[in-house]
């Protein structure tokens, strides 16, 4: 009987091939088709598919596929719905002192994130690695209770190792300390973190992982979010992740620039809540709120001011920062002014931002000229007509790299966190963004973006017509893999 079915093989081998690649392409065609939500991504799915049968179909099955949002919605409302039962009321909200714009954008945050705008919160702006790590550092230092960690990239370098001693530290000294790493960005350094973590004592989970170590499946989903949360009275996030590269005294004057932000006040409690939540995804171990936040509670610094946590993923808040960036520009009244090194929204926003400028409002764009991910910076130049022609101005900073996230608008709202202005960001990534009612944040956060347009240098739909055809082509087709970049 088998010698029989060898031998039908080797004489029927490219018919079961054929008939294979037929039924492979044909499942993973009718999923995209039937799955995808936009249309970009569906007609580039079932393009690669059928161009290349068995292959297409192989790579949609790893890449393609957002399997993990049936089973992260199946359990997530129970899961969230039990930890915010514990968060405390937050401060009442002046409502008679907001303007329309801002009722308008706080009427569309309760409908999109899961917490309330809350008044009462202290924010420092924090510039660069070498800012940003000392105020992170002395604050696990000063750790009496708890100490939650998040990152995706925590690299085992110098500066990963500074955190590693004073993280064991804190342990030594009684303090609880979890820390919650991207399964995917932790495999940036060789060796990785964890072994330094692990050794040190350090409870450390990998998210968006399984015990057999196959995560080929979830490799397109990653964990894009950074969370620092001390005593549950004092959070970071923001853009930065853990990495040598980001200091000055490590890197010089090729140093990545980025911000970061501290919170104090009742957005520490979401921070956590969300630090919890994906813990309790990943470890299945159940933090209990009111522990973490055993602490006496201390007096919020001068001034204070609205803000709101703004949690996205490819689960049910899979749209929230894209409902939110769009009802930003929509209500936009005189300034937008976006710094992103990514920056590749979709047709949505691409619409929203066009429309804002021919309303009369300025839209200022500053991208990197030197970006760390080539493909993307030949993409962004292969759209960027596309938001010129209606007005926007676009501008390419100059020095080193600069990984920030920033978004104001009318000198009174800002939107800053973990979210680039792509289709994997918006789509793929879980991500953590605050937006902040605040004209003295948005102003500064303003002054730092028309800072990097000093020396930068204006693109027009001049510069780019003057590129070489090639260039322009070039640009052009990389643009249009935009949903796997």
């Amino acid at each position: 009987m088998i010698d029989t079915l060898e031998a039908l093989f080797q004489e029927y081998w490219p018919h079961f091939l054929f008939l294979l690649s037929t039924v492979s392409a044909t499942i993973a065609a009718t999923h995209a088709a039937m799955n995808k939500t936009d249309v970009r991504a569906a007609i580039a799915w079932v393009g690669v598919i059928l161009l290349s049968p068995l292959l297409g179909a192989m790579l949609y099955l790893i890449a393609g596929i957002n399997r993990v949002r049936k089973d992260y919605i199946s359990q997530e409302r129970d899961r969230l719905q039990r930890i915010y039962r514990q968060l405390p009321d937050p401060p009442e909200i002046p409502l008679s002192e907001l303007s329309p714009a801002q009722l308008a954008m706080l009427t569309l945050g309760d409908n999109v994130s899961d917490f309330p705008l809350s008044a009462g919160n202290h924010i420092r702006l924090l510039q660069g690695g070498d800012e940003t790590y000392a105020a992170m550092l002395e604050a696990i230092d000063q750790a009496q209770c708890t100490i939650a960690l998040q990152s995706y990239i925590f690299d085992n370098d110098v500066v990963g190792q500074r955190f590693v001693q004073a993280l064991a530290k804190a342990k030594a000294r009684g303090v609880t300390v979890r820390i919650l790493l991207d399964a995917v960005g932790v495999r940036y350094s060789r060796p990785r973190i964890t072994g330094s973590l692990r050794q040190a004592g350090l409870t450390t989970a990998l998210f968006m992982t399984n015990p057999l170590g196959l995560r080929s499946a979830y490799a397109n989903l990653r964990s894009h979010r950074k969370i620092l949360v001390i005593d549950g009275q004092v959070g970071f996030t923001g853009g930065m992740n853990i990495r040598a590269g980001f200091t000055r005294d490590v890197a010089g004057d090729s140093v990545t620039m980025d911000t970061h932000f501290k919170f104090e006040g009742p957005l520490v409690l979401q921070l956590l809540t969300v630090f919890m939540h994906d813990w309790e995804f990943t470890t299945r171990e159940a933090l209990d709120l009111q522990a973490w936040c055993s602490k006496p509670a201390l007096a919020v610094p001068l001034p204070r001011v609205l803000a709101r946590g703004i949690r996205s993923g490819p689960d049910r808040s899979i749209f929230s920062t894209h409902q939110m960036l769009q009802g930003a520009f929509a209500l936009a009244q005189k300034h937008i002014r976006i710094q992103s090194p990514y920056f590749l929204p979709d047709q949505v926003l691409i619409g929203a931002l066009c429309t804002a400028a021919k309303r009369g409002v300025q839209v200022d764009i500053v991208i990197p000229g030197n970006n760390n991910l080539k493909l993307v910076q030949y993409a962004m130049l292969g759209q960027l007509d596309l938001i010129l022609r209606s007005g926007c101005r676009v501008w390419c900073s100059a020095g080193s790299f600069d990984h920030s996230k920033l978004l104001t608008v009318d000198h009174a709202w800002s939107y800053v966190g973990s979210s680039n202005m792509d289709p994997r960001s918006h789509r793929l990534n879980f991500e953590m963004d605050v937006e902040v009612h605040d004209a003295a944040l948005a102003q500064h956060i303003a002054a730092l973006i028309d800072g990097n347009r000093t020396n930068a240098s204006q693109i027009t739909e001049q510069t780019l017509a003057a590129q070489p055809f090639w260039k322009r082509l070039r640009n052009r087709v990389i643009w249009l893999a935009t949903p796997y970049l």
